[in-house]
């Protein structure tokens, strides 16, 4: 009795897990770029392909294995199965992916592209074809973030500007989100072939037609080993790849300092404004500072000096002719305390009585006293 109640609940959640497991819309292409669709379970397409459950799993991080003679080939929505004979693109209802799938790839495997494997057998066009894919579409991605990110730069990075755009800020903001990922997809692209170029067995493991049909392992042995050139074909794409992270990491690069240059431009008019708000500040308490004059003989208080009528005129004098002294004064005290100092001047006769071979030393000794002179400047400050 309990063997049998045991027994039941494992034939039920067999016959669930079968009655709920995914269906896969594939996609298959033979050696003449013939076109078949169908529609099968998980369960009996890794059965029939002689697969694991786990190898048709789908994930977005970027590998290339091989299993059972079969190379299985994922990259984020793309999913591929490669065989000697044919290739199976599953779940492949993607608007971009079917574009590409009905009316590059067929060709491409038929030997009407552009495919430079074409003479080698089909895996080599088949990873090729997938490989090229990926790399179109990094590069397009790249192609649609440069003049965008150039463009906002170049409206933002303007010394007139007195303020920033915050709209264009955002659009920068969403670029440079997007231009991080897309590095850190060519990143995935270049250390996953990378990982296959250092390991040997796995480059001839990926080489099926080598270990399935005699008459072409005959022939690698007699000259044309396939397995060097499955290695100059990632190394290929292990090349764009890292030509178009080098594209990336300039552009990078661009916006960084870009993002510096707009910093400098509002400190620099940040101080412009600063310096306004002193001037006007020192003109007003110089202003005010005489003032007390006017103020004192405005007190009703009486004195022989109301009775003389030059009287007015010459307080009115002394108090804008000492208030314009005294912000002329506060202006150079200003003036010497934020202004940058004049660079060091070099005598004309050590440049035409020494050698050129010499000019350098005495730049360095030069440059080594003024720098000795302004910390002990600095210090002394």
């Amino acid at each position: 009795a309990g063997k049998f109640y045991q027994h039941v609940p494992t034939e039920t959640s067999q016959a669930t897990l079968a009655s709920v497991s995914p269906v896969f819309a594939v996609m298959k292409f033979d050696k003449e770029g013939n076109t078949t669709y169908f529609e099968k379970k998980k369960t009996e397409l890794y059965q029939e392909l002689g697969l694991q459950a786990r190898d048709l799993r789908f994930q977005h991080v970027m590998s290339i294995a091989t299993r059972n003679n079969r190379i299985i080939m994922r990259m984020e929505f793309l999913k591929a199965v490669i065989t000697p004979e044919f290739l199976l693109i599953l779940d492949y209802r993607n608007l971009s992916l079917e574009h590409w799938l009905l009316n590059e790839l067929a060709s491409q495997l038929a030997g009407e592209g552009q495919l430079v494997t074409y003479s080698l057998p089909f895996e080599f066009r088949a990873i090729e074809a997938i490989l090229q894919y990926w790399i179109s579409k990094l590069q397009g991605r790249l192609n649609t973030l440069q003049p965008q990110i150039l463009e906002t730069l170049e409206a933002l990075v303007d010394p007139k500007l007195l303020s920033v755009d915050r709209s264009k800020l955002h659009i920068l903001l969403q670029n440079g989100k997007s231009l991080s990922e897309l590095e850190t997809d060519v990143k995935v692209f270049k250390e996953t072939i990378l990982e296959i170029l250092d390991e040997e067995e796995v480059i001839e493991e990926l080489c099926l037609s080598k270990w399935t049909d005699p008459q072409v392992f005959e022939e690698s042995t007699s000259g044309i080993d396939h397995a060097e050139e499955m290695e100059l074909l990632l190394e290929n794409y292990y090349r764009q790849a890292e030509d178009l992270l080098n594209e990336a990491r300039e552009l990078r690069v661009l916006i960084d300092d870009s993002e510096s240059i707009i910093f400098i431009n509002l400190d620099s008019h940040r101080n412009v404004m600063m310096r306004l708000n002193l001037q006007l500040t020192m003109g007003t308490f110089s202003v005010s500072l005489f003032g007390l004059i006017g103020v004192a003989f405005g007190m009703n208080l009486e004195s022989s000096l109301e009775e003389d009528p030059r009287i007015f005129w010459l307080v009115t004098g002394i108090m804008f002719l000492g208030s314009g002294l005294i912000w002329r004064r506060l202006l150079s005290f200003l003036g010497r305390h934020l202004d940058p100092p004049l660079p060091p001047h070099v005598p004309a006769v050590l440049k035409k009585s020494q050698p050129a071979a010499g000019r350098a030393e005495i730049k360095n000794s030069l440059k080594g006293e003024t720098f000795g002179l302004s910390r002990s400047t600095l210090t002394n400050q």
